[in-house]
């Protein structure tokens, strides 16, 4: 028996291309549920709860308070930084998020940054002349991703004809299928001077805020691109500028930062070799789809007694 529930968008909250019409949503949610076998229940009678919110962790928390007979939620994105911060991973309650379900568009954004930076495609767009400009290609180079998940092993997909020479760290030891080597991420220091482009495709913990800052932007080559697809505090945005300035690196393409949404009046918006884009790396149509598939499938495990896809772990927070 499950229920559809949301809570209010907090005041200030930035718009997001791929959030999707909310009443729209919640009928393809419903239509989902039901054609998973599920049946769709008040607040009171039900069991699980598909939480349709992309902000607003307290009212899930008042919500679950109020309901204590949920024993499953389904959460609508992929990062659950916010709800581990709140402490509702501590409830007897089996949490599901979207991890994994957007990985194809997002790498595909995460592959579109890269070609961009490295042919220099910010200064060639914002220069109003005939400016001619050497490249830099992708082919052949030297692609570290951070992050072993969905998206990392989409993104090694789309840069196999490219022929790169890819190194995946993350915190769990199983080798990534497509990677030239698997690492730990405490390897990181050791990798970093021989990568050319550096994506970030991994979770927020409190162990991977500022994974990216000063001695590690110092440790990579001074042409090398910082991709981020992730999260806005992966990268110390102070030590970030910084970098820029002292040509520590060569480019940075964000679809997230620190602070989100960037400040009209932010340093790195005049910075052209600073490609930022306002997080929108999936669409909303998509990320709908994928969404609705993600709940279909856990609604039918759930009533089946299999396992649930997405499944957050509250030891690692994520």
């Amino acid at each position: 028996m499950i229920t559809i529930a949301s809570g209010p968008r907090p005041e200030g909250a930035a718009d997001r291309a791929n959030e999707p019409e909310a009443a729209v949503l919640r009928g393809r949610v419903a239509d989902a549920v039901r054609a998973a076998g599920g049946r769709l229940v008040t607040a009171e009678e039900a069991h699980g709860l598909v939480w349709l919110s992309s902000h607003g962790v307290t009212a899930l928390s008042d919500f679950l308070d109020a309901h204590p007979g949920i024993e499953w939620v389904q959460l609508p994105w992929a990062g659950v930084e916010n709800v581990a911060a709140a402490g509702l991973l501590d409830r007897p309650v089996v949490f599901t998020c979207a991890k994994g379900a957007f990985s194809e568009q997002v790498a595909e954004h995460a592959l579109a940054l890269t070609l961009a930076s490295l042919r220099n495609l910010v200064v060639q767009a914002r220069t109003p002349r005939w400016h001619s400009q050497d490249p830099r290609t992708l082919w052949g180079a030297r692609v570290t991703i951070l992050g072993g998940g969905g998206i990392a092993r989409a993104l090694l997909r789309l840069l196999r004809p490219f022929g790169c020479r890819t190194t995946v760290l993350r915190r769990r030891p199983e080798e990534v299928d497509g990677a030239g080597a698997t690492l730990p991420i405490s390897r990181l220091a050791d990798v970093l001077p021989h990568t050319d482009v550096l994506v970030l495709a991994l979770a927020l913990t409190p162990e991977t805020r500022h994974v990216l800052s000063t001695p590690e932007f110092a440790a990579l080559p001074p042409h090398a691109v910082v991709v981020n697809v992730a999260r806005g505090a992966h990268i110390d945005t102070e030590a970030l500028l910084q970098a820029l300035r002292s040509d520590a690196i060569g480019a940075a393409a964000l679809d997230v930062t620190d602070p989100e949404p960037l400040p009209e009046t932010h340093p790195l918006w005049g910075d052209s070799r600073v490609l930022v884009t306002s997080h929108c790396a999936d669409s909303a149509d998509y990320s709908m789809e994928v969404l609705c598939r993600r709940i279909e499938s856990n609604v039918r495990r759930l009533s089946e007694g299999g396992e649930l896809v997405g499944v957050v772990e509250p030891a690692l927070g994520y």
